[in-house]
């Protein structure tokens, strides 16, 4: 079986980047957006996430190169910070844009197909 990558014009989330797509990222990121940077334990109260949940999904994010992690000693007590990258916020747009159209185009199907059961009296299938 041949996996293929939905064409844009036909499907506005086929350019969303699988990277944070992830509800766990997701909520990561927009809280790092908000505040620009934040420590591990906020970023787990606020996530409801895990210690070993959270740090997987950073490391991941750090990879992909969304956030930067940086660790230090506060007194003898270790303490993580992470921030946006520069490049995370325009590769993040890119997805908020692509979810706009995908919203947008929802709501032009569901129009459309409101007026053809109102029309027909039956549900449009495939």
């Amino acid at each position: 079986m041949s996996h293929t990558k939905p064409d844009p014009e036909k499907h506005p989330l086929s350019d969303i980047d699988q990277m944070i797509h992830a509800p766990a990222r997701l909520m990561m990121l927009s809280y790092l957006y908000v505040v620009e940077s934040a420590d591990y334990v906020f970023l787990m109260r606020q996530t409801g996430l895990t210690w070993g949940n959270l740090s997987t999904h950073l490391t991941k994010l750090e990879e992909a190169g969304y956030v930067e992690i940086e660790k230090e000693f506060r007194g003898k007590k270790p303490h993580t910070t992470v921030s946006l990258t520069n490049e995370a916020a325009p590769r993040s747009a890119t997805t908020r844009r692509a979810c706009e159209r995908c919203s947008t185009t929802c709501r032009n199907e569901k129009g459309r197909c409101g007026a053809l059961v109102r029309r027909t009296g039956r549900v449009p299938q495939g």
